[in-house]
């Protein structure tokens, strides 16, 4: 399932805690799809606490507690991460990640808290979530087999890998434009990873970002900057993209297009990904200003320019992702609208 749709689905679980009717929820995916970011972006959206446990790391007795003696009976002193109502709040999101990174003795420990969300005489909150993740057999990660048992205390997605999504993400997020312009030309490359070869750096959504990041430190270091990005995704992928931005000193003025000049496409397929790109952020940043009518209309106008009208279509639709509904109250809008209606339809 692609992640817009998991992210509701997500949120739905949180919630349904209300009503009664969660059911904990695993979520598979390969290493750097993005799993653990989703579970914290729909804490941070809901604004609701998020305690992280990986599994990976623990002791059966680190999720049970430790035993005391109390008179003449043995009481379990309640680990502190586990959620609590006083401390955390009555509403929140228990993630579980790395299960099955878990040895089997933890996972075990785990059943009951899971599906009965008790563990011994602690019981979590009514108004907490719980969420588990991990790679799937076959990731070249340290997995186990997930017990029967287990697995029927949950109900199970598959984390997808989706460019719009990805894309989406990586605007409201303030990646770098030559990044989602490359993978935008080089949409194979958005996860590329081959159990069977051994990689060590390779192209993920959690390696691009780390890439993103590099760009802006290295980018005033040549000697530096090639290998950089390499080290983020992988020998071939940092070069293409090294390659991909060395040639953007090519791409038309992008303030003449913001100006409502008559501008030019440019014919290079990878400086049409670059253009349309960067018009997508020229009309998140000019969202909420006075000139956002004016800049979003040119950059409207100037999406009927690309030699390919699919282009145009895709440059739209990440800017309609991007700031809403505002797009259509854009009288340029319509205009595109009817120039590619027969594109649409078909």
């Amino acid at each position: 399932m692609r992640p817009a749709h998991l992210l509701t689905v997500v949120e739905k679980e949180f919630n349904s805690t209300q009503s009664g009717h969660h059911t904990p929820v695993m979520l598979w995916g390969a290493p750097g799809v993005g799993k653990s970011q989703m579970i914290a972006q729909v804490a941070e959206k809901q604004n609701t606490p998020l305690i992280d446990i990986r599994l990976s790391q623990m002791e059966p007795s680190d999720l049970r507690g430790i035993p005391f003696k109390e008179g003449n009976a043995v009481e379990w002193a309640v680990p502190a991460m586990l959620p609590n109502a006083e401390r955390h709040g009555e509403n929140g999101i228990l993630f579980l990640d790395e299960i099955t990174s878990a040895p089997p003795s933890v996972s075990a420990a785990a059943y009951q808290l899971i599906l009965d969300r008790k563990l011994g005489e602690y019981e979590v909150p009514d108004g907490w979530a719980i969420i588990a993740a991990g790679n799937r057999q076959g990731d070249r990660g340290v997995t186990y087999s997930m017990p029967a048992p287990l697995a029927n205390r949950f109900s199970h997605y598959e984390v997808d890998i989706n460019l719009d999504d990805w894309v989406a993400w990586a605007y409201a997020n303030g990646i770098d434009e030559r990044v989602i312009a490359f993978l935008r030309f080089r949409q194979d490359l958005l996860f590329e990873f081959d159990a069977s070869q051994n990689p060590v750096a390779f192209p993920s959504p959690r390696s691009w970002e780390f890439a993103h990041r590099a760009l802006h430190k290295f980018e005033d270091h040549p000697e530096l900057f090639s290998g950089a990005l390499q080290a983020c995704v992988g020998k071939a992928a940092g070069i293409e993209l090294a390659a991909f931005i060395a040639s953007l000193d090519q791409m038309p003025d992008l303030d003449a297009i913001i100006n409502g000049e008559t501008v030019e496409a440019p014919k290079e397929i990878d400086l049409q990904y670059a253009v349309a790109t960067a018009l997508v952020g020229r009309a998140i940043r000019a969202k909420n200003t006075n000139d956002a009518m004016k800049v979003h209309g040119n950059i409207l106008s100037y999406a009927n320019n690309f030699p390919q009208r699919e282009m145009g279509v895709m440059m739209v639709s990440d800017m309609h992702r991007a700031i809403g509904q505002d797009i259509f109250s854009v009288p340029e809008f319509a205009s595109w609208a009817d120039k590619i209606a027969d594109l649409m339809l078909y």
